[in-house]
């Protein structure tokens, strides 16, 4: 594999600032986004003779990101994040971050991938889609569906929150 043209090394310090930037915002934690982004950065020097020429590499480095974020917060879900951490109210911005990244991890892949693209990411629609290898009224439909079922979980959660202060 390796990089037969050197442009790894040109474009790694701005693949490696998005990269994190998407991280963090999936993760909320920078030693987690750090190993997010090194895990994406593996990915794309093992490709790179594959994706180099692509005009999407950025996107594709954002898309693995994305997804190595997603299996972090998984591996931490079953080690160690309560159930239903919303104890001190909505203005927790730590309760917050994980009851949305609960949200987002109930997501079917496709919709979690554009909604995570789309807005932890700031990608385009045009630019998610290829990303993603779809279209772009594709990424559209996903994105709507997305973003209705996490309002949708997350209502019910904050409801479920209050239901249960007002019970105690």
């Amino acid at each position: 594999m390796g990089d037969p043209s050197g442009r790894f090394e040109d474009e790694f310090a701005v693949m490696r600032r998005d990269a994190y930037r998407t991280a963090f915002g999936v993760l909320g934690d920078a030693h987690l986004a750090d190993d997010a982004a090194s895990e994406a950065l593996a990915q794309a020097w093992l490709h790179w003779s594959r994706i180099g020429s692509l005009d999407y590499r950025t996107a594709w480095v954002r898309r693995v990101t994305v997804n190595a974020a997603f299996r972090i917060l998984r591996k931490r879900r079953r080690a160690d994040v309560p159930e239903h951490p919303v104890d001190r109210g909505f203005e927790d911005e730590a309760s917050v971050r994980l009851m949305l990244s609960r949200a987002l991890l109930a997501l079917p892949r496709r919709q979690r991938e554009v909604v995570a693209l789309r807005y932890l990411a700031d990608l385009r629609d045009k630019e998610v889609a290829a990303a993603l290898g779809i279209s772009v009224n594709s990424v559209k439909t996903h994105l709507q569906r997305g973003l209705a079922a996490l309002r949708s979980r997350i209502e019910t959660e904050v409801l479920g929150e209050h239901v249960t202060a007002a019970l105690a």
